[in-house]
Parts: C-alpha cells; sequence; structure tokens
C-alpha cells in the first residue's frame, strides 16, 4: 500500500483528492494536514465525504509515515513550506502548485503532464502537477507540435468553472455575480503560457510563435471548455491530421479525439479529456475539454502518484459523468 500524506488539506483539489484516495486499491492515507481545521473532521469540510470517513484534520507532520506527499497550497507556498521543513529523502512530492512547473537549474521536478512525460514521471522522486488550463491547451494542441505544424501564432479562447479560482471567496467567484455572467481576465497575461509554451518547445524545438489567450470565468462549477484556432498548411487533409491526434494517444487511458463535437458535460466528474478538431481551409479549430479539478488538478495528481509507484496508471479514476 501507497501510504499518502495531504498537505493544504481544506481546499478544493484536497477534497477531490480525498474523494479518490479515499476507495483507491493501492492507497492509505496517513494524514490530511490543515492548520485551521485541526481536529475537525474531514467531513466538518467536505461535507461529500460523509460516510465515507471519520478521519480528522491535523496540525502535525509525520513525514517519516508517508511515501508520497501532495502539496495542496496556493501558489508560492511549496517553495517556503520546503525552505522550513526537511523531508525525508524517501517520501516523494507531487506539487498542485506552479511552483516548480518551468525548468530552471536546480529544478528536478518533472512536468506531471503524462500524455507528454510518461516515462519520466515513472522515474520521478518530485513531480509538478500541471495547470487546468495548461493542461486542457496541451491536449489540444501536443499532436500538432510533434509533427512540426505549429508555425504562425496560436488563438486560444477557454472557459473556466468558478472552482478554478479556489475554495477562498472572492469578488468574481459569489453566486449572485457569477451566475448568468461571463468576463475576461488575465488576457494574453495568463501565467500558465510559459508552461503551454514549454511543452509544445519540448515536441517541437523551433516554435517560437505566440500563445494568444483569452481567459474566460463561466457561470458554472466545474469544467474547462476551450477553442484554439491554429494556421495549417492547407495542402495537409483533416484526414491525416485526426491521424495525427488518434496515434498520438493510442496509448493515453483517459485522454480521446472524438470525431464528433464535444461538449463540457461529457469530462465533468471524470479524469478525461476529449479533443475534437475541424479544417477551414488553412485553419484549424481544436476543441477540447476537462474537469478542471480532476484532470486539471487531482485527478491527474493521483494519475502522477500511480505512474511513479508502478501502479495501474488508471487505479482509482474510473469515474463516471452525470447523464445529464
Amino acid at each position: 500500500m501507497v501510504k499518502v500524506g495531504i498537505i493544504g488539506g481544506a481546499g478544493y483539489t484536497a477534497g477531490e483528492l480525498l474523494r479518490i484516495l479515499l476507495h483507491h486499491p493501492e492507497v492509505e492515507i496517513a494524514f490530511v494536514n490543515s492548520e485551521s481545521n485541526a481536529g475537525n473532521l474531514l467531513t466538518d469540510v467536505h461535507e461529500g465525504l460523509l460516510g465515507e470517513t471519520e478521519l480528522r484534520f491535523t496540525s502535525e507532520l509525520p513525514l517519516d509515515s508517508v511515501d508520497v506527499l501532495f502539496f495542496c497550497f496556493g501558489h508560492g507556498k511549496s517553495r517556503e513550506f520546503l525552505a522550513q521543513h526537511d523531508i525525508p529523502q524517501h517520501v516523494r512530492i507531487i506539487d498542485l502548485a506552479q511552483d516548480f512547473r518551468l525548468s530552471e537549474p536546480g529544478n528536478d521536478y518533472v512536468y506531471g503532464l503524462p500524455e507528454l512525460n510518461r516515462e519520466l514521471i515513472k522515474g520521478a522522486v518530485h513531480v509538478a502537477n500541471p495547470g487546468c488550463f495548461a493542461t486542457c491547451i496541451q491536449l489540444g494542441l501536443l499532436p500538432l507540435a510533434k509533427n512540426g505544424l505549429l508555425k504562425d501564432d496560436i488563438m486560444v479562447n477557454a472557459i473556466t468553472g468558478s472552482t478554478g479560482a479556489g475554495v477562498k471567496p472572492a469578488a468574481t467567484t459569489h453566486f449572485s455575480w457569477r451566475t448568468g455572467n461571463m468576463s475576461i481576465y488575465k488576457a494574453f497575461n495568463h501565467q500558465h503560457v510559459p508552461e503551454i509554451r514549454q511543452s509544445l518547445a519540448q515536441l517541437q524545438p523551433d516554435f517560437s510563435a505566440a500563445v494568444d489567450f483569452i481567459p474566460y470565468r463561466g457561470d458554472f462549477a466545474r469544467g474547462i471548455f476551450c477553442t484554439s484556432v491554429v494556421r495549417i498548411d492547407p495542402m495537409i487533409s483533416e484526414d491525416e491530421i485526426v491521424m495525427m491526434y488518434k496515434q498520438f494517444y493510442a496509448n493515453a487511458p483517459f485522454t480521446h479525439y472524438v470525431d464528433r463535437s464535444i461538449d463540457l458535460k461529457q469530462v465533468v466528474n471524470t479524469n478525461k479529456a476529449l479533443v475534437h478538431l475541424d479544417k477551414h481551409e488553412n485553419k484549424l479549430l481544436i476543441t477540447s475539454v476537462i474537469d478542471n479539478l480532476l484532470k486539471g488538478a487531482s485527478g491527474q495528481a493521483v494519475q502522477n502518484m500511480n505512474l511513479m509507484f508502478g501502479l495501474d496508471e488508471t487505479a482509482g479514476l474510473w469515474l463516471k459523468p452525470s447523464a445529464f
């Protein structure tokens, strides 16, 4: 059994991790840390787990008792935590924040997108889980980069649910503001763009075009719906490009190319990513969808854990979408 510790256990990503790991056949949850909730039942915060666990939050950090730590901090706090605590060498880390996603000297964290780095993740001690927008956008573009087809600027529009902003209330997450509403934020300057560019260049080293990303806040709780427009050689047929996608994702258990138009409800509450494309002369429209809390965060983190410990990559992750 893999013994797991979760740090920062009161947020949305931690709640989704617990929902998965409580029923994972190869996992034992050793502790769930939360300073502000120490002593309280997990179900006092994560009420969807009522009837599934009697575990309590703890302020203690029994790091020697675990095989892997999940960091569910806000961005920037993972580095701070590591500077203040000695992690035993045998303990692996999966960081759900953005602190270690970009390659730099001294950073040994493997970028945890299985469709891109599966073999590296298998041998990793430290993994940086990708961002939710970054996951959805990259899964729509990676097959093109693999085939050297990204020659011009990429236009991306994506809309996310309110859970993408985290559990702490803010002016733009209140129901009365969000419902029946849409808005743009961080246009052209979203923090996930550098990791997207890094991954595209990993597959296509000469990639130097812009990724013009416009994020939208949606009036729903979870999920990301993304459209990307890429200029492409008009002599390459749509059938050829579709084959590139199907070949690229042939061994990806959760990412699927779909031959018809896709919608958000097909992936919400699952670890799946769906991709579809339409070619219009020299323009390619790629649609990709994920659940931001699962494939965009906690589900992908468990997928990475499974790979790191030599488990079935899909273990604990066959979650079903709603029929309606």
